[in-house]
């Protein structure tokens, strides 16, 4: 059974302003650094490493593995943010109200530019899932974004369950999934600030 610890990139500067990123990016706050670095001190202490590593192209990804490991990584636009077209950058009161059945955004942002919960699901699920079925892939790291990820933890945990489990999905938050035969399984939510 493989591993897959996906992971929520650290605070920047846009979180902090509330605004929309998406596909734009601003940089990682010292407290988005700081809590980069003790996600790399808590991996230190309980000993665990990573076969490989990979980030989104965004910059706020990319930083923040960066800060957790100084091992050698790939990048991929495959873990981007979702693309929220001409309202990034705008601030996160401009944000639609989520589809109570979809709990999600849907295809909202696809008229101004952006992409569809479906096409960010499709797009994160496919690139995970070619990450995990390369040879010597048994434990990987994956920095992504929120929206990105809670979009394919959709997939394979209905919304129910996300709630019980996964009730604080702040940045740095890692998702770890076991992984076989192309299917992904939820294990739980790791939240270093909390342990």
């Amino acid at each position: 059974m493989k591993e897959l610890y996906l992971m929520r990139h650290g605070q920047t500067l846009f979180n902090q302003l509330h605004r929309i990123q998406g596909a734009s990016d601003s940089p990682l706050t010292p407290q988005g650094i700081t809590d980069a670095q003790e996600v790399g001190h808590y991996f230190e202490q309980i000993n665990l490493t990573f076969d490989h590593a990979y980030a989104s192209t965004q910059e706020r990804a990319s930083d923040t593995l960066e800060n957790i490991t100084d091992q050698p990584y790939t990048r991929l636009k495959g873990l981007k943010e979702w693309h929220f077209g001409v309202f990034e950058g705008q601030s996160e009161q401009l944000n639609p109200q989520n589809d109570p059945i979809r709990h999600s955004y849907g295809d909202f942002f696809v008229p101004f530019g952006g992409e569809s919960d479906i096409q960010v699901q499709q797009r994160m699920n496919q690139t995970l899932t070619e990450i995990m079925e390369k040879p010597d892939h048994k434990r990987v790291l994956a920095v992504s974004h929120g929206d990105a990820c809670f979009v394919f933890l959709k997939k394979w945990l209905p919304f129910e369950e996300i709630q019980k489990q996964v009730p604080n999905f702040h940045n740095c938050c890692i998702l770890k999934f076991a992984y076989s035969n192309k299917e992904f399984k939820f294990i739980e939510a790791i939240n270093v600030k909390q342990i």
